[in-house]
């Protein structure tokens, strides 16, 4: 594996999946979020989707053919799937994700772990909100997957690296 695109959505354990290949790969690894929500002196701002592709053409350029790229499925970044040469799909149970959600909030609310966001009841109803986007329009998602072929690995854990060719 050179070229790595995990997507997932909320509290899939993309990040969790992202630091254990590239500690085992020795690749680096990039979130997302931060191509998308650039932090400058100023605060985050959002970049632009070409700005976001152009930053993610950087990177790639850099980066010497191994990369491993996490988030969510955002339509700005579509050029990941095709650059990618393993897509990995990362899927635990609808059930293990709300929990997820719950425990991230208190310990951001408890200072326990950082975030970028502010972890308030507004966010909190959007993770759920946008959890239970992704399950209604799941068939969508599957069907964009299976473009992809054999690029794409489906896994639910995102401790386990037994996938990991």
């Amino acid at each position: 594996m050179k070229k790595i695109l995990i997507i997932g959505i909320v509290a899939s354990g993309k990040t969790t999946l992202a630091r254990r290949l590239s500690d085992t790969l020795n690749t680096p690894w990039y979130e997302l979020d931060s191509i998308v929500h650039h932090q400058t002196a100023d605060g985050r701002h959002k970049r632009t989707a070409d700005e976001q592709v152009a930053v993610i053409k950087e990177i790639d350029r850099n980066a010497n053919g191994c990369w491993i790229f996490e988030g969510t499925d955002r339509e700005s970044y579509q050029c990941l799937l095709e650059m990618a040469d393993t897509i990995i799909f990362l899927d635990p149970p609808l059930w293990k994700r709300r929990i997820r959600i719950f425990v991230r909030f208190v310990k951001q609310k408890l200072g326990i772990e950082a975030c970028h966001y502010t972890p308030d009841l507004t966010m909190l109803r959007m993770m759920y909100k946008w959890t239970a986007d992704f399950e209604a329009n799941r068939a969508s998602f599957e069907a964009k997957l299976q473009r992809y072929g054999d690029k794409v690995v489906r896994h639910s854990d995102s401790r386990s690296l037994d996938f990991v060719r």
